[in-house]
């Protein structure tokens, strides 16, 4: 039996051999294993030449700066970067420590070590996976700044190549600076520098041994070596590093034993930046440099870019000021939950966006910007976008004769209701226009077409789905809703002439860390959407709505500014009261966009009544702490009231206004009326 298996597996044998002889099998898989080798370090190597590994050092030294309008700093971005000092403001101490710890042939090593990575292979055999360890200083720093933390086969060859390529580039001292500052030493401090500040309140050059030993045995677990957290546990680590220190012969027993026997004294000096001023700007920045130019977002606040942009720092300061005030905003539901707000501040003749608030409360790092990604029902300050643009556009006047009467519309019957309950036959533009009356801007859309309402708001830059292409357009009936930013670049077109921006944007120009420029926007530029003479005339009558509609109680004082309010209501089983409020408002120098209202409208979630505490107390904070800083360039244009008394053709419509008003104040019954008393010479639908 045993000769017979002998005699079978030595003809097996015998066949694979001649197998092998005639077919040249194991040079094959030589040749193919080899070939594979080949693609995999060429292809690595491309992609380390490719990845500016000389632009590595600027990055790690610089943060990433946004500058304001005007070229000045603003601000800085930062999520991986502590206070960069060079090798000559770092303790010996602190650098013999690393290097005993971490990597004690650093100075000897091609940035990579052989017996390491023999250790790791090994390690990675007994535990079935890649582990850590058996990387050096270079390959921990090619990790760390260069790439993911993921323990992957592909990772480890990328680590590998990027540690030869940033020791070929690179000095030893160079890469023990550029490590140094980059390592993570718990509590949310990055580099020596701060977490000497942060740990022993002391700069890292004067340090003592034991503290310098103390922060090296922090990089292997600084969540779980940290003296704050876990003082027991860090003392350990200090003296196991104090231990390899002496062992790489960095200091003597004597030195060893002293340090040992020391106890630590812990003292926070360290100071958090405070970079991050305008964070609703700098959030949009980030989105624009990501979504537009490309860029990731690891690389946006750790490459140390110079972002230009078109923040206007005055701007920016008056708007949040005025959100901080929360005697600007209606007051909270009953649960606490505050009314939000959002505002935009643009340049009507470039789209350059000068100040933005996206919410109040806590700032989230890119979270909810309710300025740019909010999508609300816009109400009556669609109407100069949908009807009496485009009416003008086909031979309406300002002064034209609106019908003012209760009626229906189309085959469904469609009967709108101005606010007041009041109507008339006749209306002129202006007057409907100031007072925000509903019926003549529905009656004028029907009049004009839907079609020609549509084409208008797209071409003001709003998408109006097949839906809502009726005549409830005429009163802001849009089911995907309307952000801030998009009304601003709207409403740009009536302050500058008639010519809308190309687009809006927050980026001038983008540079590396060594000053080369990697991103410009050139779309500065606008285009036209309709005539001057209409542009114009639809000023006129938006002067109107501060002067003598119902925007007057958001005008500036001692300034004049052309804009329309909006607002929605709530189900009339809620109550009386609304879920949004617009104002969008203009100088020939500035657009501002506002909107307020809880994030979600419910029973218990909405704006009581509508009072000065909406929106019209912020648009004024706001405007009155903006305008100050514009060139205050003045309007051309005239209130139509001023037009009428110039011409001795007052038809003293706003005494009609006001006797309107009393008439409403004696019907305290109407739930309407009621409303309107809330409302007077103030806000409309």
């Amino acid at each position: 039996m045993h000769s017979e298996k002998q005699s079978f597996a030595h003809s097996l044998w015998v066949h694979l051999k001649n197998f092998n002889h005639r077919f040249q099998i194991i040079r094959w898989l030589i040749l193919i294993v080899l070939t594979l080798f080949l693609f995999v370090c060429t292809y690595y190597t491309v992609k380390v030449k490719t990845s500016n590994i000389p632009d590595l050092k600027a990055s790690l030294a610089t943060t990433t700066a946004i500058y304001d309008d005007k070229g000045k700093q603003a601000g800085e971005l930062y999520s991986q970067k502590g206070s960069f000092v060079e090798l000559d403001k770092i303790s010996p101490y602190i650098q013999n420590a690393v290097i005993s710890t971490e990597d004690r042939t650093f100075y000897t090593n091609p940035g990579f070590s052989v017996k390491g990575m023999a250790r790791a292979a090994v390690g990675g055999i007994i535990h079935h996976g890649i582990v850590g360890g058996g990387s050096t200083l270079t390959q921990q720093l090619a990790k760390n700044a260069l790439l993911t933390q993921q323990q992957t086969f592909s990772r480890k060859f990328e680590e590998l190549f990027f540690a030869i390529e940033i020791n070929h580039t690179y000095s030893k001292k160079d890469i023990l600076t550029m490590y140094l500052n980059n390592a993570y030493f718990g509590n949310g401090v990055w580099g020596v520098q701060d977490a000497s500040r942060r740990y022993f309140g002391k700069n890292a050059s004067d340090v003592t041994l034991s503290e310098a030993a103390t922060l090296a045995g922090m990089l292997k677990n600084p969540s779980g070596y940290n003296p704050i957290d876990h003082m027991e546990n860090a003392l350990n680590r200090r003296n196991v590093v104090l231990g390899l220190m002496k062992d790489n012969h960095k200091i003597t027993a004597t030195q060893e034993k002293a340090a040992q026997d020391t106890s630590l004294t812990l003292n926070n000096t360290f100071k958090q930046k405070d970079g991050y001023r305008y964070p609703y700007f700098f959030d949009a920045v980030v989105d624009e440099a990501i979504n537009r130019y490309g860029l990731k977002e690891e690389d946006v606040m750790n490459k140390g870019l110079k972002i230009y942009t078109t923040l206007d720092t005055n701007y920016q300061t008056a708007m949040q000021n005025s959100f901080d005030n929360s005697a600007n905003f209606p007051t909270n539901a009953m649960d606490g939950t505050k009314v939000q707000g959002a505002s935009v501040a643009l340049d009507p003749k470039t789209g350059a966006v000068r100040a933005i608030v996206g919410g109040r409360g806590n700032h989230v790092f890119r979270g909810y910007n309710r300025a740019t990604q909010m999508k609300r029902q816009p109400g009556s300050s669609i109407k100069p976008l949908a009807v009496y643009a485009p009416a003008l556009q086909n031979g309406y006047h300002y002064d034209s004769k609106l019908s003012n009467k209760l009626q229906t519309f189309g085959k469904n019957n469609y009967e709108p209701h101005n606010v007041d309950n009041e109507y008339s036959n006749t209306i002129p533009m202006y007057q409907a226009v100031a007072e925000s009356k509903n019926v003549p801007a529905v009656w004028l859309l029907d009049k004009i077409g839907v079609n020609k309402g549509v084409q208008s708001v797209e071409n003001f830059g709003i998408h109006v789905d097949k839906k809502d292409q009726n005549l409830a357009l005429a009163l802001g009936g849009l089911s995907t809703g309307v952000s801030p930013l998009q009304m601003a670049e709207a409403y740009s077109a009536f302050a500058n002439k008639g010519n809308r921006p190309n687009d809006n944007y927050f980026i001038t120009k983008i540079t590396d860390a060594n000053g080369k420029v990697i991103a410009q926007n050139n779309n500065t530029g606008s285009h036209r959407i309709i005539s001057e003479d209409t542009a114009k005339e639809m000023t006129s009558m938006l002067l109107g709505v501060f002067e003598n509609g119902t925007a007057q109680s958001a005008k500036p004082a001692d300034y004049k500014v052309a804009g329309k309010t909006g607002s929605t209501e709530v189900p009339d089983s809620y109550g009386f009261g609304t879920k949004d409020q617009w104002l969008v408002g203009y100088t020939p120098d500035i657009v501002v966009s506002t909107w307020v209202g809880f994030d979600k409208t419910d029973e218990e979630h909405y704006m009581h009544g509508v009072s000065e505490t909406g929106v019209t107390r912020l648009y004024r904070s706001e405007m009155e702490n903006i305008l100050p800083y514009t060139p205050q360039t003045q309007f051309t244009e005239k209130n139509p009231l001023e037009i009428n008394r110039e011409a001795g053709n007052d038809k003293n419509w706003l005494n009609q206004f006001n006797n309107q008003v009393k008439k409403g104040m004696d019907d305290a019954g109407s739930k309407v009326n009621e409303w309107y008393n809330n409302i007077k010479g103030f806000f409309g639908n």
